[in-house]
């Protein structure tokens, strides 16, 4: 069952959408943060999104140890920038593997969904943030030299959720 209604997965699915590489963090055993960007394979209908990674890249020693991780998502293009927080799995799925496959994907495993490292983690989503702006480019310059100007902050330029069950 997910812990999210439908219409919030589909929130942060558009949102995500266009965005190419997540900055996935966890911590190592040491307790220090690292990070990577891993590609997004899928948010399914349950909350959870999925990635592959390789078993022998060194933080897939550390996850099960920590799997609280974190992925931040950012398009300045788009003035979105999105963080989600969450716990992870590392599974060994075949099936699921074929289901996400892309020819993308052969870059990093070139014998392709047999390849024996090619590992899948999911991460069951706990709380998402985004920020974006809504307003053109004009219009936050604008605001932003009325900021300086007056010396008052102007919040309305970003607007900020936060989905947390």
């Amino acid at each position: 069952m997910p812990l999210y209604s439908q219409d919030q997965i589909n929130t942060i699915a558009a949102k995500i959408k266009d965005v190419r590489f997540g900055m996935f963090t966890t911590f190592d055993s040491g307790h220090a943060l690292t990070s990577r960007p891993l590609t997004t394979q899928q948010l399914d209908n349950e909350g959870n999104l999925w990635f592959f990674a390789s078993d022998e890249a060194a933080f897939m020693f550390d996850l099960p140890k920590h799997p609280d991780v974190n992925i931040s998502y950012s398009a300045p293009e788009r003035n979105l920038y999105l963080s989600i927080s969450g716990r992870a799995y590392v599974l060994k799925d075949r099936a699921k593997a074929r289901e996400l496959w892309s020819a993308a994907a052969r870059s990093w495993f070139p014998e392709g969904v047999d390849d024996p490292h090619l590992t899948l983690i999911r991460v069951r989503i706990e709380s998402a943030e985004y920020w974006d702006a809504s307003s053109t480019k004009m219009k936050q310059l604008v605001q932003i030299a009325r900021s300086a100007i007056t010396g008052r902050a102007n919040m309305a330029m970003t607007r900020h959720t936060t989905i947390c069950l």
